[in-house]
């Protein structure tokens, strides 16, 4: 329930604090006196879109800020996200709306804590509903009129409606992955058969040693140059051991020295050290004359192999250009490749199973979908007898209502498209009751349809803004009756012309404009006084200034018969809150 509404450099409102109760509280005031700004004011405090225009002209800030009476259901949800009640049992929106350059910026805060849209928007829906004759659009929305059928359906068919939405969530994940399977399967067949003939390459290429064409290259150099290698071997085994010409060779010089070191020792045997080292060379040189001349015996021109050597080399230099550029790459790349191409081949969902899983699914959808239309058509029934029976004291008694439930597309909330179907007259074949209803018809279908909601609806407060616009006598009295009635279960607060509906309040505010003069001794940019219109709201507390309300609402003035009319209204109303509270 909205307790209090404080508004400040709003629109034409410089500064205004509201006190509202419990039951039916009304706004009244002429045309253009600034009713429809309170009520844009808390639209803007729970979230709102805004323009710049909002903010009063001279002034670059506006503050709207709602305080509510919370009951145990809405506390707890404040509690999960994170929000304190200040003193347990209340709730302070304000919502501040500043100018820059360009655009406006805007900030909410619930009890001090900066939140979000999201937030603000869990808030609207748990507090206030407004209601204007305006909605003939949302009338005429399926999506609008089906959540309202499915609300009135209770917990059983909100929770049905839970199911399909997971159910319909993953058929969209299953169909999503099976498109996307459909789309790249011409870019997966391709990028299977490169992979395929890659591997196979590299399979025949037999890669298995990152120096392989080193080590090849090294041997191709050798079997090039075999004679040039024998010639060398020869030369360094007749230098090092057997010199066939009258120069001596290393180990006749070595012999020599090791034959004079000994004749030494045999004075000094402090240069054994020497002789044994000389000894040591002279062994190493006789086994390095001896491995190069089997070395050199050993060479053997191998044209053949030569050949092999050299296309094995080309071979892997083309390896090395497709997939290298080193060896170690190319290899290191076939092993990637391998296990890319086995994933192509074995890891991938085939389209056969996912057309499996989408064809489950979708039936899982299709069967929760039908159960949820079952649940509608009950709700629908006893929705269209409950409207019917609502709309009966609203001078409506022949009308006729139906909920028409018509297969649709499945989504996330069901597969019907829900349309309020009407007829006001005899005789009249039902239609779309956006197309058929006349204003005050629509004014009346909106509030019998609220007071449908009056048990099923946890919103704590109902606004109706001019929903009596359009009909006048008994009409306006049963619509007036109507509001009474809803004002019971919930606080109402609605703004009217009729004094019919006036008469009813608890609480009765008028809003009027006035000029006043802006600072004292002020003056504006000609030299006159700066003059200002603002908004004023006024608390009709005593019988007198109610009675004179309703008069004006009435006679356009307080004449004697104006006011004896606004008597009888005052005195009717109590009688049936009177009656009301006895039933």
């Amino acid at each position: 329930m909205l307790l209090c509404l404080r508004i400040e450099n709003f629109a034409l409102i410089d500064q205004l604090e509201l006190d509202f109760g419990a039951g039916l509280n009304v706004l009244t005031g002429e045309t253009g006196a600034g009713k429809s700004i309170i009520l844009d004011a808390i639209d803007a405090v729970l979230g709102g879109k805004v323009f710049s225009r909002v903010i009063r002209t001279g002034t670059n800030r506006a503050i709207v800020e709602a305080t509510f009476a919370a009951n145990p259901a809405f506390a707890a949800w404040l509690t999960e996200q994170e929000i304190d009640l200040i003193d347990d049992r209340s709730i302070i929106i304000s919502r501040e709306i500043a100018a820059t350059t360009n655009n406006i910026r805007s900030r909410s805060r619930v009890n001090g804590v900066l939140v979000n849209r999201q937030i603000m928007t869990g808030l609207r829906d748990r507090l206030v509903e407004i209601t204007a004759q305006g909605q003939t659009v949302q009338v005429g929305q399926s999506s609008q009129v089906r959540d309202w059928l499915d609300l009135y359906g209770g917990d059983a068919l909100m929770q049905q409606r839970q199911l399909i939405a997971t159910a319909f969530n993953t058929y969209q994940q299953v169909h999503t992955s099976l498109e996307k399977r459909r789309t790249s399967e011409r870019d997966r067949l391709q990028q299977l058969d490169l992979l395929t003939y890659q591997v196979q390459e590299l399979t025949t290429a037999n890669l298995s040693d990152p120096q392989e064409l080193e080590q090849l290259q090294q041997e191709r150099e050798r079997l090039n140059h075999v004679v040039d290698l024998q010639q060398m071997s020869y030369k360094v085994y007749q230098a090092l051991y057997q010199n066939e010409d009258e120069t001596p060779a290393a180990a006749d010089l070595l012999g020599d020295s090791e034959a004079t070191l000994n004749d030494m020792v045999e004075y000094d045997s402090q240069l054994q050290p020497l002789l044994d080292l000389i000894r040591d060379a002279q062994t190493a040189l006789t086994e390095v004359a001896r491995q190069i001349n089997t070395y050199g015996e050993s060479l053997e021109a191998d044209p053949q192999r030569l050949e092999e050597v050299e296309e094995r080399i080309r071979e892997l230099k083309q390896i090395c250009r497709k997939y290298g550029p080193s060896l170690t790459e190319a290899i290191a790349y076939y092993q990637n490749i391998q296990a890319e191409l086995a994933a192509l081949n074995d890891s991938e969902q085939s389209i056969e199973s996912l057309e499996q899983q989408e064809q489950a699914s979708f039936a899982k959808l299709n069967q929760a979908c039908a159960k949820l239309t079952h649940l509608r058509q009950k709700s629908a029934a006893h929705l269209e007898s409950r409207l019917i029976a609502e709309l009966k004291p609203l001078a409506m008694e022949k009308v006729k209502f139906q909920v028409e439930i018509l297969p649709a597309i499945p989504t996330a909330a069901g597969a019907d498209k829900i349309t309020f179907m009407f007829s006001p007259n005899p005789g009249e074949p039902l239609q779309p009751l956006t197309e058929i209803a006349s204003g005050g018809e629509m004014s009346r279908f909106l509030l019998a349809l609220k007071a449908c909601f009056t048990q099923a609806d946890a919103v704590g407060t109902l606004v109706f803004d001019e929903i009596d616009v359009g009909v006048s006598g008994r009409v306006a009295q049963a619509i007036a009756e109507k509001l009474h009635q809803l004002s019971q279960h919930q606080q109402v607060l609605c703004v009217t012309h009729q004094p019919l509906v006036a008469a009813m309040a608890d609480q009765h505010f008028r809003v009027d404009k006035q000029i006043i003069t802006q600072g004292k001794g002020k003056k504006s940019n000609n030299g006159n006084t700066e003059q200002r219109t603002v908004v004023r709201v006024t608390s009709l507390d005593d019988l007198t200034t109610r009675r004179e309300e309703l008069a004006q609402l009435a006679g356009g003035k307080s004449a004697s018969d104006a006011i004896a009319f606004a008597e009888s209204l005052l005195l009717q109303a109590a009688n049936h809150r009177r009656q009301g509270t006895s039933n």
